[in-house]
């Protein structure tokens, strides 16, 4: 079994998985060279727990004992030395996962196995930046990890059946329900958000409805938790428009990004994390939110 996991990345997804793996019982490192990114990851991870103690949802003791199983370095080699499974969560781009990989490839041991946390990417190409296809695989885990209850688990072309195994098993303990898939562009999951976030943007583009409107049709038609608008928002509209390029490239017209979401995108209207995407959160604390 696995008990020692590393997380590649500190963003948004890399501490979602890393609180996770922690409160699962996994002793977690966490690699950034941003040390500033880190130190933010470590508070974000801390406040986590605390709204889930708050909540009902964390006890404290789990809570500590999980604190004292995580690890923050801006160190990769020191990290990946004694990895059984290192979880890479760095943007989806292809140059910075390539050179992530053949990092990890160079620090890690012959045993350990390597996952990304991919959307859209093949497994199967990621895994040739390094030297073990057999030990790799996609772990497509969902924003906020610590909420979502689903891992998309992906093999890629040469994936064996113990790394599948595994890494089910890893995202088992980490509280997640699982599906197993083969690799193909967009996954499950994503090609449906993907279809829908940007047929929505072509609905916006067209006058049919505001925002709001379009969000409200949506979750309360079709039952969707969030509307599309709030989840791109959520994700991160730049993140969601390189998705559809990806896509685009690999599956064609059906995945074109409508031409509003790349205005957005220009404008820096990317979500939450810039305080203004499809939505405006810049003056949240005064409850006025709005296009």
């Amino acid at each position: 079994m696995i008990t020692n996991i590393t997380v590649v990345g500190s963003g948004v997804m890399g501490r979602g998985i890393a609180y996770a793996g922690a409160v699962g019982g996994f002793t977690v490192t966490v690699v950034d060279v941003n040390t500033a990114a880190l130190d933010h990851a470590q508070t974000e991870i801390a406040a986590m727990m605390e709204k889930g103690i708050q909540y009902g949802k964390l006890k404290k003791e789990t809570a500590d004992e999980a604190k004292g199983r995580l690890f923050f370095t801006s160190s990769l080699e020191k990290a990946a030395e004694e990895a059984e499974l290192i979880i890479e969560a760095v943007p989806e781009k292809e140059a910075i996962k390539k050179a992530v990989f053949e990092s990890m490839e160079q620090y890690a041991n012959a045993n350990c196995y390597f996952a990304t946390n991919t959307s859209t990417m093949s497994p199967t190409e990621i895994a040739s930046y390094a030297n073990r296809p057999e030990k790799t695989i996609a772990m497509h885990f969902f924003n906020p990890v610590h909420k979502m209850p689903l891992v998309e688990i992906v093999r890629g072309l040469e994936t064996s059946d113990e790394t599948v195994a595994i890494v089910k098993a890893v995202a088992e303990q980490m509280g997640k329900e699982t599906v197993v898939i083969n690799e193909f562009p967009g996954f499950v999951t994503s090609r449906i958000s993907c279809l829908v976030g940007n047929e929505a943007f072509y609905m916006l583009q067209e006058g049919l409805g505001t925002p709001e409107e379009i969000d409200r049709a949506i979750k309360l038609g079709l039952n969707y938790p969030m509307g599309p608008f709030e989840l791109v928002d959520l994700v991160g509209l730049d993140a969601r428009l390189n998705n559809l390029r990806y896509l685009h490239s690999k599956l064609g017209e059906k995945y074109r990004p409508a031409p509003l979401l790349e205005q957005y995108v220009k404008a820096g209207r990317l979500g939450k994390k810039s305080g203004r995407g499809v939505y405006d959160y810049r003056n949240k604390e005064n409850g006025e939110e709005g296009k």
